[in-house]
C-alpha cells in the first residue's frame, strides 16, 4: 500500500530537499513569533518571552556542545540533530526583539549603525552553518543579545537610567556570559581551554564597542520610544488632559496631515509649538528635552537656539505629552529633535519658517489623554 502524503505535490524528496532550510525556517519563526507577541517592554509577558529565549540560547548550545562532544546522556544523535534549530529559534526570537524594541526607541538617522549591527548579526547567523566548529561565533551572537537585553531591562525593574546603569547593566550580562562560559567549560574543557584567549578578546572586543556606541549616542535610549511628534502653530494643555493643537490644514493631496511642515508665522502667532509623547515604562521617570535647531548656511550645518526641558513619568501606553515652544525666529529650514539629557534622540521633526507665503486655515485636533 502506497502512503500518501497531506501535500499530493510534496514529495519525499523534497521533504529532505526542505531540511536543509530547517534553521533559516526556525529563525524567521522566532523573528515572526516577536512580531506578533511583544508589545511593550515593561509587561510582563514580553519580558517572559524575552527572558525565555535567553534560557533557551543558552540550554541550546549546552546540548548542541553536549551531544557533539558525546557525553549528552540520552539519545546524544537526535539532540545533535535537533539541538540547532533550538539554537536558531532562540537566536532569532532574541536578536528580532532586540531590532524591535531598540528600533522603536530610536530615531533611525541616528541609531542606524547600532541597528546594522543587529542585522548584520542575524545575516552571519543564517551565512554561517557549521556550528559545531564555530563555537567563537555562537558566543558572540549569544552575548550581544544577552547584553541587549540586560541593558534593556535593568532600566525597566529599577525605574532608572543613564550611563551609570548602562555601565552596570553592561557589567552584568559579562558576569552572566562569564558563568556561561564557565559551564560550558566544564562540557568541552579542551576547546575552552585552546581557544580562551580567542573567546576572552572576542567578548571583550563586543563589550567595548557596545559600551563605545552607547556614549556616543549611537544606541537608543532604551527603553523610552517616541509615541508622536509634531509641529504646531499652538498647543493648549485642558483641564480634562487633553491637548488642543493648532496647524495648518493640508493640501487635498495630503488627506493625513496632521501637524505643520511649513510654518508661515504672523505677528498675531509669535510662537512656535513642538508637542512630543513619549512613552516610559511604568517605574520610570526622567528629563526629556526638545533641541530647536536652524540651518545656517554660513557654516553649513545645524545651530542650537534653545534646549528645553520637561520631566516625564512613565505607564502610559500612548506615552507622556508634552510641549515646549520658541519665538523669535526666522525664515529658513528648522528642526525640533526629541532627546534625553545626555543627548540621544529619540526622534525629530523638519519644517520649514516661510513668512511671507500666506497661511491656510487652520485645523484644530485634540489629543486625548
Amino acid at each position: 500500500m502506497k502512503l500518501k502524503l497531506p501535500f499530493p505535490n510534496l514529495s519525499f524528496h523534497s521533504v529532505k530537499r526542505l531540511r536543509k532550510y530547517w534553521l533559516t525556517l526556525a529563525f524567521v519563526f522566532g523573528f515572526l513569533v516577536d512580531t506578533i507577541t511583544l508589545n511593550r517592554v515593561d509587561q510582563v509577558f514580553d519580558n517572559i518571552v524575552l527572558l525565555n529565549y535567553v534560557i533557551l540560547s543558552m540550554v541550546g548550545l549546552l546540548i548542541l556542545y553536549s551531544a557533539a562532544a558525546g557525553k549528552f546522556p540520552w539519545r546524544g544523535d537526535l539532540a545533535k540533530r535537533y539541538a540547532p534549530l533550538l539554537v536558531q529559534f532562540a537566536f532569532g526570537g532574541l536578536l528580532s526583539g532586540m531590532l524591535i524594541f531598540y528600533g522603536r526607541s530610536g530615531a533611525w538617522t541616528d541609531s542606524w549603525l547600532f541597528l546594522l549591527i543587529i542585522l548584520i548579526v542575524i545575516i552571519g547567523n543564517e551565512v554561517i552553518k557549521k556550528r559545531t566548529g564555530l563555537l567563537i561565533f555562537n558566543l558572540a551572537i549569544l552575548f550581544i543579545g544577552l547584553f541587549s537585553y540586560v541593558v534593556l531591562i535593568v532600566p525597566v525593574l529599577t525605574g532608572h537610567m543613564g550611563s551609570l546603569v548602562f555601565i552596570g547593566s553592561g557589567l552584568l550580562a559579562l558576569l552572566i556570559m562569564y558563568g556561561f562560559v564557565r559551564l560550558l567549560g566544564l562540557i568541552i574543557p579542551r576547546f575552552i581551554s585552546l581557544h580562551k584567549r580567542f573567546v576572552i578578546f572576542t567578548i571583550g572586543l563586543i563589550f567595548l564597542i557596545l559600551n563605545g556606541l552607547y556614549f556616543t549616542n549611537i544606541i537608543p535610549p532604551i527603553p523610552l520610544s517616541l509615541k508622536e511628534v509634531g509641529i504646531f502653530h499652538q498647543v493648549t494643555r485642558e483641564t480634562d488632559g487633553s491637548y488642543t493643537l493648532v496647524y495648518e490644514d493640508g493640501p487635498w493631496w495630503r488627506p493625513f496631515k496632521h501637524s505643520d511642515n511649513v510654518i508661515r508665522a504672523v505677528v498675531a502667532e509669535p510662537d512656535i509649538y513642538c508637542f512630543a509623547a513619549v512613552f516610559a515604562p511604568v517605574r520610570l521617570s526622567t528629563d526629556i528635552f526638545h533641541n530647536w535647531e536652524y540651518y545656517d548656511e554660513t557654516v553649513s550645518g545645524w545651530v542650537t537656539k534653545d534646549r528645553l526641558s520637561y520631566r516625564i513619568e512613565g505607564g502610559s501606553a500612548n506615552g507622556f505629552r508634552g510641549f515646549t515652544k520658541i519665538r523669535n525666529y526666522h525664515n529658513g529650514r528648522w528642526r525640533c529633535s526629541i532627546e534625553t539629557g545626555r543627548g540621544q534622540v529619540l526622534g525629530r521633526e523638519l519644517f520649514k519658517v516661510e513668512s511671507v507665503v500666506p497661511k491656510r486655515d487652520l485645523v484644530v485636533r485634540v489629543s486625548q489623554p
